[in-house]
């Protein structure tokens, strides 16, 4: 076993090579010549790492206490979400404590001995995971082999969200006040290009038919819809929507976007192929992320400001009804599919636990740590492995997801947020 761990250290791929000089240092830019113009300014270079500027209000939270130390750089978000976050100061340390242990009586107990995913503790996975630290303005470069930190590269100002292109070449990071995109080689973790011209990216998402690219711009208070032709986007209509889009989610049709207006409490709903509004609805406090059933009968949101999942019907294309509110914990979420079209995990930020809620069923079926201010997460193919942005603690979380136990925590950037890697599981 030593001879091939060996033999495999000497074989890394040249993405996983640490680099000459202090660990985790930012690498000089390259730079090459800038690519023919296109509907998008464009530029094949590496983006020179800059000062990172002064948060967006819209974006940010006061650190939690226990998390002072770390986090106390991170930006300021709006006066409702400090409300939710402060309650952390006091009660979250003790309830991810409690809830790291408990086991919800529906489900059964996590089998007695350890699998070899378990034992190797990286769940096959082979390709380098990326972490966007977003008050760094940088990307860590994680090996899954080692869970070492290889490299952190530069991107635009203040970057929040991470989507792989459909065909799965590259991994694109929205940087909101640099109004541009990253893209980043998911294989080799190389910075293909520089998208600018795109104002305001908070999230984004691909339309599953692959003809759309939609962005929505937290702090300019509308969501943009371009025409992707496979490489370059163009402007196609720009909505004005509610205070503060937050997240997106298209149907399985391509036929409509939802988004969430975190600071008007509502939920939006646009017809991707009149590119119009169709309607909006109210919602609890601070919604966040929202996520939609494989049938596109349902819609959970997570309450960043409330205790809870918002589960919504809109069967039929219809305008939402609220159906019911799942007990998760204090600051539910970002979401992520467990793989199985079943379940989906949601990270509560405040209460810093993950739940696994059944969509069928509605209910929660399990509960995991998710220590100092879970936020995005991505989950390894074959379901074993969470991997968590630990906001405040500036960690990426590594947890199992069948002993529901944080195998280790790997150190990165200030206000980790967005994780992702080739290596995942089915969304």
């Amino acid at each position: 076993m030593a001879a091939s761990l060996l033999l495999g250290a000497a074989m890394a791929p040249a993405w996983a090579q640490v680099p000459a000089g202090t660990a985790g240092e930012a690498p000089s830019p390259v730079t090459s010549s800038p690519e023919a113009p296109k509907p998008v300014a464009t530029e094949s270079a590496k983006p020179k790492a800059k000062p990172a500027a002064k948060p967006s209000t819209h974006h940010a939270t006061k650190a939690q206490a226990d998390a002072k130390a770390t986090a106390k750089a991170d930006a300021k978000r709006p006066a409702k979400a400090e409300a939710a976050v402060a309650v952390a100061a006091t009660a979250g340390a003790a309830t991810a404590a409690v809830a790291a242990t408990a086991t919800p009586a529906s489900t059964p107990a996590p089998a007695a001995g350890a699998t070899a995913a378990a034992a190797s503790g990286n769940g096959g996975l082979t390709h380098p995971i990326f972490v966007l630290n977003s008050l760094d303005a940088t990307i860590s470069v994680i090996d899954p082999q080692t869970w070492t930190e290889t490299k952190r590269i530069p991107t635009g100002k203040e970057p929040h969200h991470l989507y792989l292109t459909p065909d799965e070449k590259s991994l694109i990071v929205a940087n909101a006040l640099g109004d541009s995109l990253t893209f980043l080689d998911p294989r080799t973790a190389e910075v293909q290009r520089t998208v600018r011209g795109i104002v305001d990216p908070y999230q984004l998402r691909f339309s599953p038919d692959m003809k759309w690219m939609v962005t929505a711009g937290n702090r300019l208070n509308h969501v943009d819809i371009y025409r992707w032709d496979g490489k370059d986007v163009t402007l196609s209509k720009r909505i004005s929507t509610g205070k503060t889009p937050s997240h997106l989610w298209i149907d399985s049709t391509s036929s409509i976007v939802y988004s969430t207006m975190q600071d008007s409490d509502e939920l939006v709903a646009i017809d991707l192929n009149t590119q119009t509004l169709k309607w909006r609805v109210k919602t609890g406090s601070l919604p966040a992320d929202v996520y939609g059933s494989p049938d596109d009968k349902t819609l959970f949101i997570g309450l960043t400001g409330g205790e809870g999942v918002e589960v919504y019907d809109v069967s039929g294309g219809k305008e939402a009804r609220l159906v019911k509110t799942i007990p998760t914990g204090k600051g539910a979420h970002a979401f992520r599919g467990a793989g199985d079209r079943r379940h989906i995990y949601v990270s509560n930020r405040v209460a810093n636990t993950i739940s696994k809620i059944d969509m069928q069923t509605q209910t929660v079926v399990a509960q995991l740590p998710g220590p100092t201010g879970p936020d995005c997460m991505d989950v390894s193919a074959d379901g074993r492995l969470i991997l968590l942005s630990s906001r405040w603690g500036r960690k990426m979380t590594v947890i199992d997801t069948e002993t529901r136990k944080v195998l280790r925590q790997i150190s990165v950037g200030k206000s980790p947020h967005g994780v992702w890697t080739l290596d995942h599981a089915p969304r």
